[in-house]
Protein backbone atom coordinates (compact mmCIF):
# COMPACT_ATOMS: atom_id res chain seq x y z
CA UNK A 1 0.00 0.00 0.00
CA UNK A 2 1.54 3.25 -1.07
CA UNK A 3 2.12 5.36 2.06
CA UNK A 4 -0.11 9.14 1.95
CA UNK A 5 2.29 12.18 2.56
CA UNK A 6 0.41 15.35 3.36
CA UNK A 7 1.84 18.25 1.35
CA UNK A 8 0.60 21.70 3.25
CA UNK A 9 1.34 24.64 0.63
CA UNK A 10 1.42 21.80 -2.40
CA UNK A 11 -0.29 24.23 -4.95
CA UNK A 12 2.69 26.72 -4.65
CA UNK A 13 5.71 26.79 -6.93
CA UNK A 14 7.89 24.40 -4.71
CA UNK A 15 5.05 22.30 -3.64
CA UNK A 16 3.66 21.49 -6.94
CA UNK A 17 7.00 20.22 -8.12
CA UNK A 18 7.25 18.27 -4.76
CA UNK A 19 3.93 16.76 -5.46
CA UNK A 20 5.30 15.62 -9.00
CA UNK A 21 8.33 14.00 -7.27
CA UNK A 22 6.10 12.41 -4.49
CA UNK A 23 3.73 10.42 -6.89
CA UNK A 24 6.81 9.60 -9.77
CA UNK A 25 8.57 7.91 -6.63
CA UNK A 26 5.45 5.99 -5.67
CA UNK A 27 3.48 7.60 -2.96
CA UNK A 28 0.10 9.27 -2.55
CA UNK A 29 0.67 13.05 -1.95
CA UNK A 30 -2.67 14.67 -0.17
CA UNK A 31 -2.51 18.48 -0.47
CA UNK A 32 -3.65 21.31 1.16
CA UNK A 33 -3.58 25.38 0.39
CA UNK A 34 -5.93 28.06 0.76
CA UNK A 35 -4.80 29.79 -2.63
CA UNK A 36 -2.99 32.48 -1.31
CA UNK A 37 -0.71 32.38 -3.98
CA UNK A 38 -2.07 29.79 -6.15
CA UNK A 39 -4.71 30.02 -9.15
CA UNK A 40 -7.84 28.13 -9.32
CA UNK A 41 -8.30 26.14 -12.42
CA UNK A 42 -11.16 23.86 -13.45
CA UNK A 43 -12.67 20.96 -11.22
CA UNK A 44 -11.73 22.96 -8.04
CA UNK A 45 -8.12 22.11 -8.57
CA UNK A 46 -5.19 24.71 -8.54
CA UNK A 47 -4.24 25.17 -11.87
CA UNK A 48 -1.04 24.14 -11.07
CA UNK A 49 -1.92 20.69 -9.80
CA UNK A 50 -4.73 19.88 -12.91
CA UNK A 51 -1.33 20.26 -15.06
CA UNK A 52 0.18 17.96 -12.37
CA UNK A 53 -2.18 15.43 -13.25
CA UNK A 54 -1.78 15.91 -16.97
CA UNK A 55 2.06 15.01 -16.32
CA UNK A 56 1.58 12.21 -14.14
CA UNK A 57 -1.67 11.18 -15.73
CA UNK A 58 -3.62 10.06 -12.32
CA UNK A 59 -5.43 12.24 -10.40
CA UNK A 60 -3.84 14.39 -7.05
CA UNK A 61 -5.96 14.44 -3.72
CA UNK A 62 -6.82 18.32 -2.98
CA UNK A 63 -8.60 20.05 -0.47
CA UNK A 64 -8.97 23.48 0.12
CA UNK A 65 -7.91 24.13 3.57
CA UNK A 66 -6.07 27.10 5.50
CA UNK A 67 -3.63 25.85 8.08
CA UNK A 68 -4.62 28.08 10.57
CA UNK A 69 -7.56 26.46 10.52
CA UNK A 70 -7.75 23.86 13.52
CA UNK A 71 -11.32 22.15 13.12
CA UNK A 72 -10.94 21.46 9.41
CA UNK A 73 -6.96 19.98 10.15
CA UNK A 74 -8.68 17.88 12.56
CA UNK A 75 -11.32 16.74 9.86
CA UNK A 76 -8.66 15.70 7.59
CA UNK A 77 -6.37 13.81 9.92
CA UNK A 78 -9.30 11.57 10.48
CA UNK A 79 -10.50 11.34 7.25
CA UNK A 80 -6.47 9.78 6.23
CA UNK A 81 -3.67 7.67 7.29
CA UNK A 82 -0.24 9.87 6.92
CA UNK A 83 2.69 8.18 7.46
CA UNK A 84 4.45 12.37 7.02
CA UNK A 85 3.54 15.69 6.45
CA UNK A 86 5.49 18.03 4.09
CA UNK A 87 5.23 21.34 5.31
CA UNK A 88 5.28 24.11 3.01
CA UNK A 89 2.34 26.79 3.76
CA UNK A 90 3.32 29.59 4.64
CA UNK A 91 4.02 33.63 3.73
CA UNK A 92 7.22 34.04 2.08
CA UNK A 93 7.90 37.46 0.65
CA UNK A 94 11.05 39.02 2.62
CA UNK A 95 10.05 42.56 1.59
CA UNK A 96 6.24 42.01 2.67
CA UNK A 97 7.13 40.81 6.20
CA UNK A 98 9.58 43.95 6.70
CA UNK A 99 6.00 45.65 6.36
CA UNK A 100 3.79 43.29 8.07
CA UNK A 101 5.47 41.24 10.71
CA UNK A 102 2.44 40.77 12.40
CA UNK A 103 0.28 38.85 10.09
CA UNK A 104 3.82 36.48 8.73
CA UNK A 105 3.99 35.42 12.72
CA UNK A 106 0.24 34.67 12.78
CA UNK A 107 0.21 32.42 9.68
CA UNK A 108 3.55 31.22 9.53
CA UNK A 109 3.84 31.08 13.63
CA UNK A 110 0.09 29.29 14.63
CA UNK A 111 -0.37 27.30 11.34
CA UNK A 112 2.58 25.57 11.90
CA UNK A 113 1.66 25.15 16.03
CA UNK A 114 -1.91 24.16 14.95
CA UNK A 115 -0.26 21.30 12.34
CA UNK A 116 1.62 20.40 14.80
CA UNK A 117 -0.99 19.59 17.29
CA UNK A 118 -2.86 18.25 14.83
CA UNK A 119 -0.18 15.76 13.69
CA UNK A 120 0.30 14.64 17.81
CA UNK A 121 -3.23 14.08 18.24
CA UNK A 122 -3.48 11.42 15.54
CA UNK A 123 -0.33 9.81 15.93
CA UNK A 124 1.73 11.63 12.94
CA UNK A 125 5.30 12.13 14.30
CA UNK A 126 7.16 12.53 10.81
CA UNK A 127 7.71 16.13 9.13
CA UNK A 128 9.67 17.42 6.52
CA UNK A 129 9.65 21.27 6.64
CA UNK A 130 9.87 24.17 3.70
CA UNK A 131 13.23 26.25 5.77
CA UNK A 132 15.24 28.67 4.25
CA UNK A 133 19.00 30.18 4.25
CA UNK A 134 17.60 33.57 5.45
CA UNK A 135 17.59 31.63 8.82
CA UNK A 136 21.65 32.30 8.52
CA UNK A 137 21.29 35.98 8.54
CA UNK A 138 24.41 38.14 7.35
CA UNK A 139 26.76 35.27 6.84
CA UNK A 140 30.22 35.16 9.13
CA UNK A 141 32.09 32.69 6.48
CA UNK A 142 31.47 31.16 3.20
CA UNK A 143 30.06 28.93 2.56
CA UNK A 144 27.42 28.09 5.17
CA UNK A 145 27.18 25.45 6.50
CA UNK A 146 24.32 23.73 8.74
CA UNK A 147 26.92 24.66 12.13
CA UNK A 148 26.77 28.05 10.87
CA UNK A 149 25.28 30.03 13.70
CA UNK A 150 21.20 31.22 13.17
CA UNK A 151 18.96 33.45 14.41
CA UNK A 152 20.36 36.52 13.41
CA UNK A 153 17.56 37.23 10.73
CA UNK A 154 17.22 40.66 8.64
CA UNK A 155 13.48 40.13 7.68
CA UNK A 156 10.10 38.55 10.04
CA UNK A 157 10.00 35.95 7.23
CA UNK A 158 13.54 34.63 8.15
CA UNK A 159 12.64 35.17 11.70
CA UNK A 160 9.98 32.96 11.31
CA UNK A 161 11.49 30.20 9.38
CA UNK A 162 14.20 30.10 12.38
CA UNK A 163 11.21 29.89 15.14
CA UNK A 164 9.71 27.26 13.49
CA UNK A 165 12.97 25.03 13.79
CA UNK A 166 13.71 26.31 17.14
CA UNK A 167 9.47 24.71 18.24
CA UNK A 168 10.64 21.57 15.82
CA UNK A 169 13.54 21.02 17.20
CA UNK A 170 12.39 21.21 20.76
CA UNK A 171 9.26 18.90 20.05
CA UNK A 172 11.95 16.55 18.67
CA UNK A 173 14.04 16.90 22.00
CA UNK A 174 10.95 16.45 24.31
CA UNK A 175 9.06 13.41 22.70
CA UNK A 176 11.98 11.07 21.34
CA UNK A 177 9.36 9.54 19.25
CA UNK A 178 9.32 12.55 16.52
CA UNK A 179 11.48 12.55 13.28
CA UNK A 180 12.06 15.80 11.29
CA UNK A 181 14.29 16.75 8.47
CA UNK A 182 14.56 20.97 8.39
CA UNK A 183 15.10 21.59 4.90
CA UNK A 184 17.24 24.72 4.20
CA UNK A 185 16.59 26.24 0.81
CA UNK A 186 18.77 28.69 -0.89
CA UNK A 187 17.03 30.23 -4.25
CA UNK A 188 14.97 27.72 -6.12
CA UNK A 189 14.36 28.75 -9.71
CA UNK A 190 13.53 26.98 -12.91
CA UNK A 191 10.54 24.95 -13.71
CA UNK A 192 9.85 21.25 -15.17
CA UNK A 193 10.92 20.61 -18.18
CA UNK A 194 7.57 20.06 -19.42
CA UNK A 195 7.03 23.65 -19.76
CA UNK A 196 3.57 22.84 -18.05
CA UNK A 197 4.12 23.93 -14.42
CA UNK A 198 6.46 26.46 -12.91
CA UNK A 199 6.28 29.80 -10.61
CA UNK A 200 3.94 32.47 -11.11
CA UNK A 201 4.32 35.19 -8.94
CA UNK A 202 0.97 36.88 -8.11
CA UNK A 203 1.57 40.69 -8.51
CA UNK A 204 4.95 42.09 -9.24
CA UNK A 205 7.89 39.33 -8.65
CA UNK A 206 9.20 38.91 -5.05
CA UNK A 207 12.27 37.23 -6.47
CA UNK A 208 15.03 37.89 -9.15
CA UNK A 209 14.51 35.14 -11.82
CA UNK A 210 10.62 35.80 -12.34
CA UNK A 211 11.00 39.06 -12.61
CA UNK A 212 13.77 38.82 -14.79
CA UNK A 213 12.03 36.23 -17.14
CA UNK A 214 9.13 38.57 -17.28
CA UNK A 215 11.36 41.25 -18.72
CA UNK A 216 13.11 39.13 -21.20
CA UNK A 217 8.79 37.94 -22.46
CA UNK A 218 7.71 41.94 -22.42
CA UNK A 219 5.62 41.86 -19.50
CA UNK A 220 7.66 43.99 -17.56
CA UNK A 221 9.87 47.24 -19.18
CA UNK A 222 13.13 46.58 -17.33
CA UNK A 223 14.55 45.26 -14.01
CA UNK A 224 15.10 46.88 -10.93
CA UNK A 225 19.15 45.72 -9.43
CA UNK A 226 18.74 46.90 -5.54
CA UNK A 227 22.49 47.95 -4.76
CA UNK A 228 25.66 47.55 -7.25
CA UNK A 229 27.84 48.76 -3.93
CA UNK A 230 28.55 44.93 -2.59
CA UNK A 231 31.69 43.87 -1.43
CA UNK A 232 30.99 41.46 -4.46
CA UNK A 233 33.04 40.64 -7.99
CA UNK A 234 30.55 43.00 -9.60
CA UNK A 235 28.89 44.73 -7.01
CA UNK A 236 25.72 42.85 -7.07
CA UNK A 237 24.43 40.50 -4.77
CA UNK A 238 25.67 37.25 -4.76
CA UNK A 239 23.47 33.89 -4.13
CA UNK A 240 23.12 30.20 -4.51
CA UNK A 241 20.61 29.67 -7.19
CA UNK A 242 19.44 25.93 -7.40
CA UNK A 243 16.84 24.14 -10.28
CA UNK A 244 13.37 23.58 -8.17
CA UNK A 245 13.03 19.95 -9.65
CA UNK A 246 16.96 19.49 -7.53
CA UNK A 247 14.95 21.17 -4.58
CA UNK A 248 12.11 18.67 -4.84
CA UNK A 249 14.05 15.35 -5.39
CA UNK A 250 16.21 16.72 -2.10
CA UNK A 251 12.02 16.28 -0.32
CA UNK A 252 11.99 12.54 -1.36
CA UNK A 253 15.53 12.14 -0.46
CA UNK A 254 14.24 13.70 3.22
CA UNK A 255 11.31 11.45 3.49
CA UNK A 256 13.71 8.21 3.10
CA UNK A 257 15.24 9.63 5.85
CA UNK A 258 12.50 10.17 8.51
CA UNK A 259 12.51 6.13 8.00
CA UNK A 260 15.45 6.01 9.92
CA UNK A 261 14.32 7.44 12.76
CA UNK A 262 16.75 9.97 12.67
CA UNK A 263 15.37 12.25 15.23
CA UNK A 264 16.19 16.25 14.21
CA UNK A 265 18.17 16.39 11.40
CA UNK A 266 19.05 20.03 9.10
CA UNK A 267 20.50 19.90 5.63
CA UNK A 268 20.95 23.06 3.52
CA UNK A 269 19.82 22.46 -0.17
CA UNK A 270 21.92 24.61 -2.57
CA UNK A 271 24.89 23.85 -5.35
CA UNK A 272 27.48 25.43 -3.21
CA UNK A 273 28.03 27.71 -6.45
CA UNK A 274 27.17 31.98 -5.94
CA UNK A 275 25.98 33.86 -8.85
CA UNK A 276 25.38 37.82 -8.90
CA UNK A 277 22.64 39.25 -10.35
CA UNK A 278 24.22 40.52 -13.02
CA UNK A 279 25.82 36.54 -14.28
CA UNK A 280 22.02 35.54 -13.75
CA UNK A 281 21.05 38.29 -15.81
CA UNK A 282 23.47 37.28 -18.88
CA UNK A 283 22.82 33.53 -17.81
CA UNK A 284 18.74 34.14 -18.96
CA UNK A 285 19.92 36.82 -21.98
CA UNK A 286 21.81 33.71 -23.57
CA UNK A 287 18.68 31.29 -22.61
CA UNK A 288 16.15 33.70 -24.02
CA UNK A 289 18.18 35.68 -26.61
CA UNK A 290 16.61 38.62 -25.37
CA UNK A 291 18.13 41.75 -24.09
CA UNK A 292 17.23 42.11 -20.40
CA UNK A 293 16.91 45.89 -19.68
CA UNK A 294 17.80 46.88 -16.20
CA UNK A 295 18.29 50.09 -14.57
CA UNK A 296 20.45 50.05 -11.13
CA UNK A 297 18.42 51.34 -8.05
CA UNK A 298 19.41 51.42 -4.06
CA UNK A 299 19.78 48.84 -1.77
CA UNK A 300 16.74 47.06 -0.20
CA UNK A 301 16.00 46.51 3.48
CA UNK A 302 16.68 43.10 4.69
CA UNK A 303 19.18 41.90 1.78
CA UNK A 304 22.62 40.51 2.64
CA UNK A 305 25.63 40.52 0.14
CA UNK A 306 26.62 36.99 -0.29
CA UNK A 307 25.11 33.69 0.43
CA UNK A 308 25.78 30.58 -0.92
CA UNK A 309 25.66 26.76 0.79
CA UNK A 310 28.09 23.85 1.73
CA UNK A 311 25.63 21.58 0.67
CA UNK A 312 28.36 18.15 1.64
CA UNK A 313 26.20 17.24 4.42
CA UNK A 314 22.74 16.59 2.75
CA UNK A 315 25.56 14.89 -0.06
CA UNK A 316 27.13 12.76 2.53
CA UNK A 317 23.68 11.85 4.66
CA UNK A 318 21.05 11.97 2.23
CA UNK A 319 22.87 10.54 -0.78
CA UNK A 320 21.52 14.15 -2.60
CA UNK A 321 23.01 16.40 -4.79
CA UNK A 322 21.94 19.02 -7.08
CA UNK A 323 22.42 17.51 -10.71
CA UNK A 324 21.63 20.88 -13.06
CA UNK A 325 23.58 23.55 -13.76
CA UNK A 326 22.72 27.47 -14.13
CA UNK A 327 22.13 26.95 -18.09
CA UNK A 328 19.44 24.06 -17.25
CA UNK A 329 17.69 26.49 -14.77
CA UNK A 330 17.69 28.99 -16.91
CA UNK A 331 16.58 27.41 -20.23
CA UNK A 332 13.61 25.92 -18.12
CA UNK A 333 12.44 28.83 -16.63
CA UNK A 334 12.35 30.52 -20.18
CA UNK A 335 10.57 27.17 -21.59
CA UNK A 336 7.82 28.31 -19.07
CA UNK A 337 7.61 31.87 -19.15
CA UNK A 338 7.12 31.44 -23.18
CA UNK A 339 4.94 29.06 -22.63
CA UNK A 340 3.29 31.10 -19.86
CA UNK A 341 3.78 34.41 -20.52
CA UNK A 342 0.96 35.66 -18.24
CA UNK A 343 1.61 32.52 -16.08
CA UNK A 344 -1.41 29.75 -14.97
Amino acid sequence: MAEKILVTGGAGYIGSHCVLELVEAGYVPVVIDNFHNAIRGADMLPESLRRVQQIVRQPILFQELDITNEAALQELFSTHCFSAVMHFAGLKAVGESVQKPLEYYRVNLTGTIRLLETMKAHGVRNIVFSSSATVYGDPKYLPLDENHPVGGCTNPYGKSKFFIEEMIRDLCKAERDWNAVLLRYFNPIGAHESGMIGEDPQGIPNNLMPYVAQVAVGRREFLSVFGNDYKTEDGTGVRDYIHVVDLAKGHIAALKKLKENCGCKIYNLGTGTGYSVLQMVRAMEKASGKEIKYKITGRREGDVASCYANPALAECELGWRAAFGLDKMCEDLWRWQLQNPTGF
